[in-house]
């Protein structure tokens, strides 16, 4: 028995060229025993009919707030529900339901539940990385509402790029992850569900025996003169709950780090100050290394000259002129050896989900771990964070606001499953 089985699952369909996808989407839901309602938007039966749904689902399409027997349908669809799954969901919907705006049933369905939400994006590349809609995912995903997808690939039109609907299995095996018995309580529950642990369930304790994990922590110092310089924030907690959480599952754990904090037993410790000193520091470790994990916030800008004495304010404000400092993620990106894991970091302040796109793209990392570090009990100091990480493959998967240790373990999950999958097609293809 799958974990869909006798759960009620909304299915919304809203208008795209993919909605033909949905089709297959309610024959898979039902097949494994799920009861599919049908939520079809205007735009929907422009490109799918809904005969068709109602002969795959478990009862006939809905479409209006108002045409049904039914005085609130919405709110009765909502309450009832165990899941809603919206694919495909066009920038129209995720726009509305960001925004909390109930212009038809489905959106007014998607703001009356409190049950879990799997959002699965469809549109054109330049609509999929239009900022808007960057900033409506990533305040869906802030919200605890699971993101499928989009994948990148042949679009309507002809052109490829992102913004493809992920297949129908990946939807229906996403549902069920959600669904899944064996989730936690922490993410099933209230507006803090998330998507962190749609990998699967916990990893075996040690899941990451044999593998050789950098890590680097903590933010970087560029010194101005002897006792001054420029930095950042950054307490390196996340840093060194990934390191933590690695050695814990058995990983050979190297931390390159700019704070002294009690690192995993039989780690080892690489101490620095500057980006310079962790670009070399962190090259060397990672050339051997099977997962490079960037946590550290490295500064982007140094003095060109330090001074050798303490500046004096008598002597009037110093000119400062800066320069980039090295470009460590890239720098890896660029080299990175077959099989080697990269994940990358991206300390935001607005347009998180976009930004963290742009980084993914230019650093040649395979996941990029983005935050908005302005937000209440997140980012710098704090014990706790919430992210997104977002993949190459286009998937993003929104992890809630929890401990560091279980933002490392959520998103090591992820890489433990992507890498085991990439290992078993690997070895059917060699049979």
């Amino acid at each position: 028995m799958t974990a869909v089985a006798g759960k009620r699952i909304v299915l919304g369909v809203s208008g795209g060229i993919a909605a033909y996808k949905a089709v297959e989407v309610c024959r898979l839901l039902v097949d494994d025993g799920a009861h599919v309602i049908p939520v079809l938007t205007k735009g929907a039966t422009r490109f799918v009919g809904r005969t068709t749904f109602d002969a795959l689902a478990s009862e006939p399409v809905r479409m209006s707030l108002f045409d049904d027997d039914d005085p609130i349908p919405h709110t009765t669809l909502g309450q009832t529900a165990d899941c809603i799954v919206v694919a495909p969901a066009t920038a129209r919907v995720i726009g509305a339901y960001a925004a909390g705006i109930s212009s038809d049933l489905l959106t007014a369905t998607l703001i009356a539940t409190r049950a879990p939400v799997v959002v699965c994006p469809a549109m054109h590349t330049e609509m999929w990385e239009h900022p808007a809609v960057a900033h409506n995912i990533a305040t869906l995903a802030a919200r605890g509402v699971h993101v499928v997808g989009p994948e990148s690939g042949r679009l309507a039109g002809g052109d490829e790029g992102a913004g493809r609907l992920s297949p129908p299995a990946e939807i229906v095996a996403a549902v069920a992850r959600v669904l899944a018995p064996d989730r936690s309580a922490q993410d099933m529950a209230g507006p803090d569900r998330s998507a962190g642990d749609m990998a699967g369930p916990d990893r075996s304790a040690q899941d990451m025996a044999g593998l050789s994990v950098v890590v680097t922590a903590g933010g970087t110092r560029e010194p101005i003169d002897p006792v001054r310089y420029i930095g950042n924030r950054s307490s390196g907690k996340q840093g060194y709950a990934f390191a933590e959480e690695a050695a814990g599952r058995g990983a050979d754990v190297t931390v390159v780090t700019t704070v002294d904090r009690p690192a995993p037993p039989g780690a080892t410790v690489v101490r620095v100050d500057t980006a310079e000193e962790m670009a070399a520091a962190t090259t060397r470790a990672a050339a051997a290394a099977d997962l490079v994990v960037m946590a550290a916030a490295v500064a982007d800008f140094r003095p060109v000259e330090a001074a050798d004495a303490k500046l004096k304010k008598r002597d009037g404000v110093p000119e400062i002129r800066l320069e980039p400092t090295p470009d460590i993620l890239a720098t890896l990106g660029a080299a990175k050896p077959e099989g080697q894991i990269l994940v990358g970091f991206a300390a935001e302040t607005c347009d998180v989900a976009a930004n963290a796109a742009t980084k993914l793209r230019g650093k040649g990392a395979d996941y990029i771990v983005a935050n908005d570090v302005t937000a209440d009990n997140a980012g710098f100091v704090h014990d706790t964070n919430e992210v997104l990480v977002l993949a190459c493959d286009g998937r993003i998967h929104p992890i809630g606001l929890r401990s560091k240790r279980q933002v490392a373990h959520a998103v090591l999950n992820l890489v433990v499953a992507d890498r085991n999958a990439d290992d078993r097609v690997d070895s059917q293809e060699k049979q």
